[in-house]
């Protein structure tokens, strides 16, 4: 299936749009998990826009049909619909992800959405899907907690005749023949903007430690291929002086933070691969008796309203947004698909990025 390339803006739009369906690329979505300083609640409450994307439609003939995969239509209005987290919603982006899903579904009229969360458990999630379909959903939205070992998952889904679209992260299975398609960022390229964003951040040269994501986990691999690519073709000034996990936690970011500053203490700029890890970052960089953000350079990736507004305190040097609004998109990609229009199997969305110049102007937009 031909993809279709979403585009990217630097400002988020006063107004809310939503896409049917569009966009490519084969990634995997956003891992996040950890603290945070805000209840779940109030941590999806960002006033930011839905998810945006460049086209809303497949090319002719090069998308999923129902036909294509075997399915009846359905009415998702009054319909069970079953909705699979990944991660634990004590995390913003789980939580603004979570909350969009069920709001979007109390504004089209689904008649009831069953929604379970794996707690960042492979093997739980395959036993979420399954009960979800036990208990009559007619259509799955899921964040897979790995792109890997769904299949019996997606088999059952498959053997019941429920179209399963997966969110936030690319499983390594078939489209249209395991699962509808997938709606996420383009990882590698917010790698690149972090790259781009550090070298201002650090106007000139610099040592750089990486806080990298979860193992395994292709979201981890193409936000750090991203950044150490254009590192290497862009910014010879930076230099890349150690990589280790915080398997994107804050506490475990703090941590490794810690543990890389006092055995390297000339690394003067920290690149985390979700907010959560550079939050814990801020605080190591405290306690190494240094100012986060002028001592030592911070740029992440999410936008949560935490790591948005140390970048308006002068303590965090930039944010690559990745939207977790995926309620409009999803809904309106399952309802094209009912609707008999082809789908795409990737549908990439547009994210935005926090500078010190519009973070203030911004800071409502975050989640």
């Amino acid at each position: 299936m031909t993809p279709i390339t979403a585009r990217r803006r630097t400002l988020r739009p006063s107004r809310l749009l939503v896409a049917g369906a569009a966009a490519a690329l084969a990634l995997t979505g956003c891992a996040n998990s950890g603290e945070t300083d805000a209840p779940a609640a109030a941590a999806s409450s960002g006033n930011g826009g839905a998810q945006v994307t460049k086209s809303a439609s497949a090319p002719a003939g090069d998308g999923c049909t129902l036909e294509k995969y075997g399915l009846q239509k359905i009415d998702l209005k009054g319909a069970v619909v079953g909705f699979s987290q990944s991660e634990p919603d004590t995390a913003a982006f789980r939580a603004a992800e979570t909350q969009s899903i069920k709001d979007e579904a109390a504004k089209i009229g689904v008649g009831k959405l069953l929604v379970t969360n794996a707690n960042a458990q492979l093997t739980k999630q395959i036993s979420d899907i399954q009960d979800l379909l036990n208990q009559g959903a007619q259509a799955l939205i899921v964040a897979p907690v790995n792109s890997d070992g769904l299949d019996p998952a997606l088999a059952a889904a498959k053997a019941k005749g429920v179209p399963v679209l997966t969110i936030d992260r690319k499983v390594t299975n078939t489209a249209c023949t395991d699962y509808l398609a997938f709606i996420g960022s383009d990882f590698e390229e917010q790698g690149k903007r972090a790259a781009d964003a550090m070298a201002t951040a650090a106007g000139g040269p610099a040592k750089v430690a990486i806080l990298l994501g979860s193992s395994g986990n292709n979201v981890t691999d193409l936000r750090t291929s991203g950044f150490v690519d254009q590192v290497k073709a862009e910014h010879p000034e930076l230099e890349i002086v150690a990589q280790q996990t915080g398997d994107f936690e804050r506490a475990k970011g703090q941590s490794v933070a810690e543990q890389l500053l006092q055995s390297n203490p000339d690394i003067n700029a920290i690149y985390a691969e979700n907010d959560e890890m550079g939050l814990g970052a801020v605080q190591a960089v405290l306690s190494a008796g240094k100012q986060p953000g002028t001592d030592v350079k911070i740029v992440s990736i999410d936008g949560t309203k935490n790591a948005v507004q140390a970048l308006v305190d002068g303590q965090y040097n930039g944010v690559i947004e990745s939207n977790p609004r995926f309620g409009p998109l999803a809904f309106s990609t399952l309802t094209d698909f009912m609707g008999g229009k082809e789908i795409p199997e990737d549908i990439i969305i547009e994210d935005d990025e926090y500078t010190p110049d519009n973070a203030a102007a911004e800071l409502a937009n975050a989640f």
